[in-house]
């Protein structure tokens, strides 16, 4: 693994360990050279995949730009690396496992929604309102309608009792 901080091509493992939902190792490393200390994950990949995008192109599927879309719907919002991290590793099996080596971007940023929608509303919104290509603040009111309603198939939480005392 090359040095992000010299280049060096020697750098040494110092400690390998599987991450919480066990779906890669998290490997501490240092370069010999520089003393530089730094972090790497390794992941099970089950297949290559191509993301088609909205005008036909294809470019190969990077799980890192899906991490920093995530991460940028996220940002300032109180929600744990950790359960991000699930998250987004849950869409990239679900993308490997369907058994088609291209997936249309369309289908990414939905099953994003899906996942933020579970995660924090805020960042729902947020991604939403890129992804969606909002173009007026009708969108958003008709978006957070949709959000308080919320799952058709979950019954509707309990209604407050009102106070009959004066």
């Amino acid at each position: 693994m090359r040095c992000p901080y010299c280049g060096s091509l020697e750098t040494q493992v110092k400690d390998s360990r599987p991450t919480e939902d066990a779906a890669s190792i998290r490997r501490r490393r240092v370069c010999p050279d520089c003393g530089g200390r730094f972090t790497t994950f390794e992941r099970v990949q089950l297949r290559e995949l191509t993301v088609i995008k909205k005008t036909g192109r294809r470019v190969p599927f990077d799980r890192d730009k899906l991490m920093r879309s995530v991460e940028v719907a996220l940002r300032k919002r109180p929600v744990d690396a950790e359960r991000v991290e699930r998250m987004v590793s849950g869409i990239v099996r679900q993308l490997e496992s369907q058994g088609d080596a291209e997936v249309h971007s369309d289908k990414i940023g939905e099953l994003v929604m899906e996942g933020l929608r579970s995660l924090d509303s805020v960042a729902y919104v947020r991604f939403a309102s890129v992804y969606r290509n909002f173009r007026e603040a009708r969108d958003f009111h008709t978006l957070i309608d949709e959000l308080a309603q919320g799952d058709p198939d979950e019954p509707p939480p309990p209604k407050p009792k009102l106070s009959t005392r004066a």
